[in-house]
C-alpha cells in the first residue's frame, strides 16, 4: 500500500446529512492509506464554480449537486477516480466507482452496493464525540435511551397522529424510568417540537436537543443502551446500526415505498426491530459497510497506482 499522500475532494451541497455520507467514506478510506481531506460545497442550482489548482487523486460526492459538479471536476480532473455515494441516475460511466444503498437495487460493472448509507459511525469517533459531554452525560442515570427524531419527506409525514403516538411511546419509556436522550432534525415540524418541549422541557431525565453547537448526537449514540429512530430517516436508522446497540424503529405515516426494502434488510441483519412495548436486549456485529466501501476504493486507487 502506498503511503503518499493523496488529496481528497469531498464534494456535496454542505447540507449535513449529505455531506457526512462522503465525510464518512472519506474518512475510512484515510484509515487505510494516507489522504488529505477537502471538502468542497457546491450549489444546486446555477453554475458550477472552477475546482481550483489543486487537481485531486480521489473525488468523492454525494447528492445532485455532486452530480451536476462531476462532469466540470471530471474535465478538469480527468486521472482522478471519483467515486459518487447514492444513485445518480444519470451519467454513471462518468465515475470510477458508484456506491449506491442495497434497497435501490441498481446493477452495473461500477456499481458496489451496500447495506444503508455510507456514514462517519465509529467507536473511536464516537468515543471522541461523546468525550467533551461527558460530565453532563454522567448526571442522567441509566438506562439511556437514544431518541433519533427525522421530520416530513417526501415518503413519510409527521401528522397529528403520529406525533401523540411518540409523545406516548416517549413517556412510557419515561414511567419505566429509562433517561431519554432526544435529538430531532431541521425536518421536525414545529408541532412535535412544541409537544417535545410541553412535555420533557422540565423533566431532568430527558436530555433535549434541539438545534446548535455543540452537538450532542455522537454522544448519545455512545451513551445510550438503546437507540430509538423514526423510520422516515435511512441515513440516522443505518449510523445507529453501526453501534451494535439494540435499535428500534418507530413507524411515521406515509409510504415507505423501496424504504421497506431497508427495514427488512436491517432486521434480517439483526440490527432493527419494530417497538412493540418491550425493551429487549440483543447483540449483533455492527454494521461497517462504509469500511467495506473504503476497501473497494483502495482497491481501485492501487490498481491505478500500478497500471
Amino acid at each position: 500500500m502506498s503511503q503518499t499522500e493523496r488529496t481528497c475532494f469531498i464534494v456535496s451541497d454542505g447540507r449535513r446529512g449529505i455531506e457526512n455520507q462522503a465525510l464518512g467514506l472519506a474518512e475510512a478510506l484515510s484509515d487505510l492509506t494516507p489522504l488529505r481531506l477537502m471538502p468542497v460545497h457546491v450549489p444546486r442550482t446555477g453554475p458550477i464554480p472552477d475546482p481550483g489548482p489543486i487537481a485531486p487523486e480521489v473525488w468523492i460526492g454525494c447528492g445532485r449537486a455532486a452530480v451536476r459538479a462531476s462532469e466540470v471536476h471530471r474535465r478538469a480532473f480527468p486521472d482522478c477516480t471519483m467515486v459518487y455515494i447514492q444513485h445518480p441516475r444519470e451519467n454513471m460511466a462518468r465515475f470510477d466507482l458508484v456506491i449506491p444503498p442495497r434497497h435501490d437495487r441498481l446493477d452495473g460493472p461500477n456499481v458496489f452496493s451496500i447495506l444503508g448509507s455510507a456514514n462517519r459511525i465509529t467507536p473511536s469517533r464516537l468515543a471522541e464525540g461523546a468525550a467533551p459531554f461527558a460530565s453532563r452525560m454522567a448526571g442522567f442515570g441509566t438506562p439511556r435511551a437514544a431518541v433519533l427524531i427525522g421530520g416530513d419527506s417526501r415518503h413519510h409525514r409527521f401528522d397529528e397522529a403520529v406525533n401523540t403516538y411518540l409523545i406516548e411511546r416517549l413517556a412510557f419509556l419515561r414511567a419505566c424510568d429509562v433517561a431519554l436522550l432526544i435529538t430531532v432534525s431541521r425536518r421536525t415540524p414545529d408541532a412535535l417540537k412544541d409537544a417535545l418541549r410541553e412535555r420533557f422541557s422540565h423533566d431532568e431525565g430527558v436530555w433535549l436537543h434541539e438545534d446548535g453547537a455543540p452537538n450532542p448526537y455522537f454522544a448519545f449514540l455512545d451513551g445510550a443502551d438503546w437507540i430509538f429512530v423514526t423510520e422516515d430517516s435511512t441515513n440516522m436508522l443505518t449510523e445507529a446500526a453501526a453501534t451494535g446497540k439494540p435499535v428500534f424503529r418507530l413507524p411515521v405515516a406515509g409510504d415507505p415505498g423501496k424504504f421497506r426494502r431497508l427495514y427488512a434488510e436491517l432486521e434480517a441483519y439483526g440490527a432493527v426491530r419494530p417497538f412493540l412495548g418491550r425493551l429487549d436486549r440483543w447483540r449483533y456485529r455492527p454494521l461497517r459497510e462504509t469500511g467495506r466501501a473504503a476497501q473497494r476504493v483502495l482497491e481501485i486507487l492501487d490498481a491505478k497506482s500500478h497500471s
